[in-house]
């Protein structure tokens, strides 16, 4: 007997020591992942503010008379306050290669609507016909786009009209197409009824937000605006965190 008590003795405490091991243990590896779980949060949050290389105003100074209305944004002279993006987010469009719905008749091809230069000359712009047209930048693999920024002619100080952006990992923006801005409250050229208001193009472009979608193509169209017909576009910019 005295032998029995013994050995369940040892073998109870044996138990406890196990337990309390796998107890130790349990909660250590708890609080790694814990720990791995802020850290990740902590990082995917940090945001810093979008800062462009805006290029010089224009020369011809603010028309006296502007378009006015309940859809056109009042001109400012001052830019929108600074847009937030993720922390290490980088322009992706830089350098590659774009398309256009008809072959420009500037001397300035596609290829400037990702160069970096935004000047408001007219060896920076490209100059398509009338009508609702589109440019089309390919990034080479899909982003998740924080932001995008867009200069379309800021030679003069102007409202674009129907300008719609649009990105897709489908070249021909047949599927998988998610709208970030449209304000073509009409619907003239045929995409939807956009919900937000005109504004005027000045040197600090645009800046759109690209909402965390996931996309290779961006696609911006344009109707003219109120001083001509032709379709002019000087930069597009897509900032998002470099794929590891």
């Amino acid at each position: 007997m005295p032998g029995a008590i013994g050995y369940r003795a040892v073998t109870m405490k044996l138990d406890m020591n196990r337990n309390f091991v796998r107890n130790v243990i349990r909660r250590f590896v708890a609080a790694s992942l814990l720990g791995v779980a802020v850290v990740l949060t902590t990082h995917a949050q940090e945001k810093e503010p979008l800062v462009l290389q805006l290029p010089a105003p224009t020369l011809k100074g603010t028309p006296e008379q502007l378009p006015t209305g309940p859809n056109i944004e009042p001109n400012s002279d001052k830019p929108a306050a600074a847009f937030m993006i993720a922390k290490g987010a980088k322009n992706v469009a830089l350098g590659k290669p774009v398309t256009t719905s008809v072959k420009p008749f500037s001397e300035t091809q596609p290829e400037a609507i990702t160069d970096g230069k935004k000047e408001a000359f007219d060896y920076d712009t490209v100059e398509m016909k009338k009508g609702t047209q589109w440019v089309q930048v390919d990034l080479g693999e899909a982003f998740t786009i924080q932001a995008i920024a867009v200069w379309h002619d800021h030679r003069y100080i102007q409202v674009m009209h129907d300008v719609i952006l649009q990105v897709s990992n489908d070249p021909e923006f047949k599927t998988d197409v998610t709208t970030l801005f449209n304000n073509d409250t009409d619907n003239s050229s045929g995409l939807g009824v956009g919900t937000d208001r005109e504004y005027f193009e000045r040197h600090w472009g645009r800046v759109f937000d690209g909402k965390g979608t996931k996309a290779r193509y961006v696609r911006g169209y344009t109707k003219g605006s109120h001083l001509s017909a032709l379709n002019c576009w000087q930069e597009i910019e897509v900032y998002a965190l470099p794929n590891k």
